[in-house]
C-alpha cells in the first residue's frame, strides 16, 4: 500500500482521544510530504540534526514533535519552531528548554519521559524522580516550558502482557501526578505511549498521543547523518 493508505488504515484504528505522531525519521521529504497531502499535520522525529533541515523544507504548518532523546546543546536548533518535545528526562534539560524558549519568545510544550521498561538503554525518570522534579523551586519559576504530560516507551517484547503491564504502570503514574500536582491544570492530558508493533495495546491503556513511523512510511534504512 501506498504512504497516504498506510495513514488511513492507522488513523481508522484511532478513538477519539488519541492522536497520531507519525514518525518520519530516515524518510525523505516527498515521503513526508505524501502523508501531509493525505492530511496529517503531526509529525515526530528522533534526532534534531534531522528535524532542522526538514522544518526548513517543508510546509510551515506542520507540528513537529521531537520524540527522540534530546541533548542540551541541541535544543537551540529546534527552540524556535518545535510544537512538543517528548523526552524530557531531567530538570537540567528542562531548564535549558526553558532558557532557549524564552530566547525565541515562545512557551514549549513539554512532556516528562518515564522509565517503566525493562531495558536500562531507554531513559526516562522514575516515579520518585518525576515528583521531585513538578516540586522542585526551580521548576516553579521555569516560565517557557509548559509540561503537559508523560511519555514512555515499553519493553521490546512479544510479551503482550509485560508490555500492558508497563503502558498501565505508566498511565498509572500519569494519573496520580494529574490527580496530586496538575488537576488544575487543563493542559496536562497528553499520554504518549505506543509505537508501531505496541500502539494497539497503548490505545487500550489511555495514550493520547501514538507515535508510529512503519506503519504508515515502512522499513526504515538507517544511513549517515550530517552533523550540525
Amino acid at each position: 500500500m501506498s504512504i497516504a493508505q498506510n495513514l488511513q488504515s492507522v488513523l481508522a484504528e484511532l478513538p477519539a482521544q488519541t492522536r497520531l505522531v507519525a514518525v518520519s525519521k530516515t524518510k525523505s521529504v516527498d515521503e513526508i510530504m505524501e502523508a501531509y497531502q493525505a492530511g496529517q499535520r503531526i509529525f515526530g522525529e528522533n534526532k534534531v540534526q534531522e528535524l532542522v533541515p526538514k522544518y526548513n523544507q517543508l510546509p510551515k504548518d506542520i507540528e513537529w514533535h521531537l520524540v527522540g532523546h534530546l541533548q542540551s546543546n541541541k535544543v537551540k536548533y529546534i527552540a524556535s519552531f518545535v510544537h512538543y518535545i517528548h523526552s524530557v528526562d531531567s530538570l537540567a534539560i528542562l531548564i535549558e528548554i526553558d532558557k532557549q524558549a524564552k530566547r525565541s519568545n515562545r512557551v514549549i510544550s513539554c512532556l516528562l519521559q518515564i522509565h517503566v521498561a525493562e531495558e536500562q538503554t531507554k531513559f526516562g525518570l522514575g516515579e520518585a524522580e518525576v515528583f521531585a522534579l513538578i516540586d522542585s523551586p526551580t521548576f516553579r519559576v521555569l516560565d517557557h516550558v509548559r509540561v503537559v504530560g508523560l511519555m514512555g516507551m515499553a519493553t521490546n517484547t512479544d510479551d503482550e502482557a509485560k508490555i500492558r503491564s508497563e503502558f498501565r504502570s505508566l498511565a498509572t503514574i500519569f494519573k496520580k501526578l494529574k490527580a496530586e500536582r496538575f488537576a488544575d491544570d487543563p493542559d496536562f492530558k497528553e499520554l504518549s505511549m505506543g509505537m508501531s508493533d505496541d500502539y494497539h495495546i497503548a490505545m487500550e491503556e489511555g495514550s493520547t498521543l501514538v507515535r508510529v513511523g512503519s506503519k504508515v512510511f515502512g522499513e526504515r534504512d538507517y544511513g549517515e547523518l550530517p552533523p550540525l
